[in-house]
């Protein structure tokens, strides 16, 4: 697989929800936002994908105005069209209806042809239990290859 370049994560997705499925989508953005994306501009913190009609819509991803761009400049919060075939779409409608379901973005990149894609999750809300269970979880794994480590 050839290189891809990160330009933003979604770390606190992956410890408040359980990732059921996983979508690789294009984002159709404006020059300046591609040029802020090149700069590492990005914040997905707070955003969501939400389907409307036969479209699909990445909201609340906080892009940064590019600095040398003119009066032209994008808006940061703008609802950004995610760029996925109807079919896809469709699928993903039937699972977000279940009860509970939403989207989620994982993480931002360039592909190796340049473009920007975002990896979307199908997520379910985990509860306070879960989320403890997940950092016993992966703390009794960090001792366990701690303790391989040592015996090397």
């Amino acid at each position: 697989m050839a290189e891809s370049k990160q330009i933003a994560q979604n770390k606190k997705a992956r410890h408040e929800y359980e990732i059921l499925d996983t979508y690789e989508a294009g984002i159709e953005l404006q020059g300046s936002e591609v040029k802020s994306c090149r700069q590492g501009a990005v914040n997905l913190k707070d955003s969501y994908a939400r389907i409307d009609g036969t479209e699909i819509f990445l909201v609340n991803a906080h892009i940064s105005p590019y600095t040398h761009a003119n009066r032209f400049n994008h808006e940061p919060l703008r609802r950004r069209k995610l760029l996925l075939h109807r079919a896809e779409i469709k699928k993903l409608y039937g699972k977000m209806r279940e009860r509970g379901q939403s989207f989620v973005p994982l993480k931002m990149y360039f592909n190796e042809k340049g473009k920007v894609k975002v990896l979307i999750a199908l997520v379910k809300g985990k509860k306070l239990h879960d989320k403890r269970d997940s950092i016993r979880e992966r703390d009794q794994k960090r001792d366990a290859e701690r303790t391989m480590k040592n015996r090397r």
